[in-house]
């Protein structure tokens, strides 16, 4: 994209979330609740929409404006004026309205009932802008986005899926502290795969040394493992924990629009 175009798409898209993050939409979920999500048309041709599941426990307070109140140092949430400049659309997922307890999506993220509330709206989004639809997990959402891929068909099916900073080690604990990505169907994977990881994760769930292994348990037909290097370098923190969390390298902190600008190549169908 030439400048003069990339800079236009970024003033419509800072404008955009002047007046709000996107417009709400609610879906009915498989349990007989409510799946909201903030959607932001693409503005660019041929329309590509990405479907972003954050981490955590998934709960990200969609105010009336579409924006998040939680989950805001979460690297897909900070990445979203980045996608929008770029001309692709955006639909921030909430965790549904009977899973925003302390655990939110919890175990949940794996289950059949999960992947068909997201199928619902990426069919829903599908409708709405007749373009190519991909699913982006980082994180726990890795879970949520590899779920979708393996098991939805027709209009309900990404196109492609994104996957950063996967969850590929579990740890003991609850059932849910367990799951990772290998929990997932993967073999029913066909679609196009993107794996990113940063090579200074020290997160304990998502060490950055498993992308072939996941990428080779697929059978996807186009394939892409990328370690991203650089950066602030590791947290300070001494608490483990922070390790897994938006502003780490787990969450490519700094390096948001490079990140970004890889994404954006890959599901247009180039290279990261």
């Amino acid at each position: 994209m030439r400048r003069p175009a990339l800079l236009a798409l970024l003033l419509l898209a800072t404008a955009a979330r002047a007046q709000g993050c996107g417009e709400v939409l609610a879906i009915a979920t498989a349990s007989a609740g409510e799946l909201r999500a903030a959607f932001v048309p693409p503005a660019a041709q041929p329309p590509v929409t990405l479907v972003l599941l954050p981490g955590g426990g998934g709960h990200a307070a969609l105010d009336a404006q579409g924006c998040a109140q939680k989950l805001k140092g979460n690297s897909l949430n900070r990445a979203l004026p980045l996608f929008q400049a770029a001309g692709l659309g955006t639909v921030f997922v909430d965790a549904p309205a009977d899973r925003q307890g302390a655990d939110g999506l919890g175990g949940y993220r794996g289950q059949a009932g999960h992947a068909e509330d997201i199928g619902r709206l990426i069919a829903a989004v599908r409708a709405r802008t007749g373009g190519t639809v991909w699913v982006v997990g980082t994180s726990r959402g890795s879970i949520s986005a590899a779920n979708a891929a393996a098991r939805l068909r027709g209009d309900a099916a990404p196109d492609g899926m994104v996957l950063t900073s996967s969850v590929v080690r579990g740890s003991s604990g609850a059932s849910w502290v367990r799951q990772t990505v290998f929990d997932v169907p993967l073999t029913d994977i066909t679609a196009p795969l993107l794996v990113v990881v940063h090579a200074q994760d020290a997160c304990v769930r998502s060490p950055p040394t498993e992308s072939a292994r996941l990428i080779a348990a697929t059978r996807s037909a186009r394939s892409q493992a990328v370690t991203v290097t650089g950066g602030p370098g590791p947290t300070a923190s001494a608490d483990p924990t922070q390790a897994c969390e938006g502003r780490s390298p787990h969450g490519f902190d700094g390096q948001d629009a490079e990140v970004a600008a890889g994404i954006a190549r890959f599901v247009r169908g180039g290279a990261y």
